[in-house]
């Protein structure tokens, strides 16, 4: 029996979820978009690229910011709810455009930053989608790639994997820091100053956003009722299953 391809799997589960992810607690505030925002207002004059831009949250923090951006997303319906919104907004330098990660329709050098956020954990093949943000990056630009991330360790590394596939078919993988910056400098870049934070995942919200069918919910409480006494602890595992994500914010230089 053959399957979809992971890129129908990535648009079935976002597609759908559009107006959530627009409106998620979750995807709409942090340190890390604040950081972006003061990020882009240090070089006037932007071209930004938001690569995988979701529910937007990086684009409207960057044309805020006074940045021109293209929104990128493999989802049509994710693309026209940013329209949406930034237009309620006000926000007026913000265009979309369609396609994958791994292949981006720009010439080289086109932008100043590339900016993606708590998106990679779904591209197919990351190193593939690093290089091609650097052929579209400037030589002086900067690269800001934020997302879920793995611990080291391995125990806890496996746990949140488990979780993340059970809520989401369409989860590759939460990379480690580690990972990250084997994989940026491979693709060409150099990676400087980590921002680290531990947003809390509201079980409700987090299986609502994908409508995670409820055997696979049943799964994943189980996992966590099972889990180590280092795995509760470390992601903080509540009564009602909500817990606490690593995430990290990654700047890099082309070299």
């Amino acid at each position: 029996m053959t399957g979809r391809n992971h890129a129908s799997h990535v648009v079935d589960q976002f597609g759908a979820q559009a107006a959530a992810y627009v409106t998620s607690a979750v995807h709409a505030g942090g340190d890390d978009l604040d950081r972006i925002g003061a990020l882009i207002r240090a070089r006037p004059g932007v071209q930004a690229l938001d690569l995988g831009s979701g529910g937007g949250h990086v684009a409207f923090a960057a044309a805020a910011a006074g940045a021109a951006v293209t929104a990128y997303d493999l989802s049509s319906e994710m693309l026209a709810a940013v329209t949406q919104e930034a237009s309620r907004r006000g926000l007026d330098r913000i265009e979309t455009r369609q396609g994958a990660a791994e292949a981006l329709p720009f010439a080289d050098a086109t932008f100043d930053a590339v900016l993606t956020r708590f998106s990679a954990h779904h591209w197919r093949d990351v190193p593939a989608a690093l290089a091609e943000a650097r052929r579209v990056l400037k030589p002086n630009g900067l690269l800001v790639a934020c997302d879920a991330v793995a611990p080291e360790d391995p125990l806890l590394d496996t746990h949140l994997q488990a979780v993340e596939l059970l809520r989401d078919p369409s989860h590759v993988r939460d990379y480690r820091v580690s990972e990250w910056r084997a994989m940026l400098e491979a693709a060409g870049f150099a990676p400087g100053a980590v921002m680290t934070s531990r947003p809390r995942m509201e079980f409700a919200s987090w299986i609502a956003r994908m409508r995670t069918p409820p055997v696979h919910v049943a799964a994943i409480r189980a996992l966590q009722a099972s889990a180590a006494a280092e795995v509760a602890a470390h992601f903080g595992i509540e009564p009602d299953g909500s817990f606490l994500l690593d995430s990290a914010l990654i700047e890099a230089d082309p070299r």
